[in-house]
């Protein structure tokens, strides 16, 4: 289980780090603010992916390991973007790429993360409320991060 979610925020992850390159390439202000916006919703992230892989196998060094790992791929898709898009950015593809990954990341969350939860409780005694309070605490940053 450890392992599939840490394929599976790697590849959430690969959106975010493309947004953040593009946010960061038009305004490194917005960049810095939205790296850090998604820095702190990858701390539980970063556990969804090392607590299963500890109680699998009992090594915290590898449940560390591959909490981080599911990580990279941010790093990567930013590399990505600069090698791809930095020479030829212009007004159309930043609306397409902002687009394109808002689409994914808004996706990502009805479709597989949202549904994923209410399976786990099913009478909804927490997961409505802890979408509400991840809203909040990424408002909350924005708002605290604004330059």
């Amino acid at each position: 289980m450890g392992l599939n979610t840490a394929l599976a925020i790697a590849i959430h992850n690969f959106p975010e780090g493309l947004a953040t390159f593009v946010a960061a390439l038009d305004d490194p202000s917005v960049g810095v603010v939205l790296g850090i916006a998604i820095g702190i919703h990858n701390i539980p992230e970063g556990l969804c992916v090392a607590l299963p892989t500890y109680y699998a196998t009992g090594n915290r060094c590898k449940a560390f390991m591959w909490g981080c790992l599911s990580g990279a791929s941010e790093a990567i898709a930013a590399l990505l973007g600069w090698l791809v898009l930095a020479n030829s950015m212009s007004d159309n593809v930043y609306a397409i790429l902002f687009g394109l990954v808002s689409g994914m990341m808004v996706i990502i969350s009805l479709k597989e993360l949202i549904p994923t939860a209410h399976r786990y409780d099913s009478d909804d005694t927490v997961v409505t409320y802890s979408v509400i309070a991840g809203m909040a605490i990424i408002a909350l940053s924005l708002v605290l991060f604004k330059v």
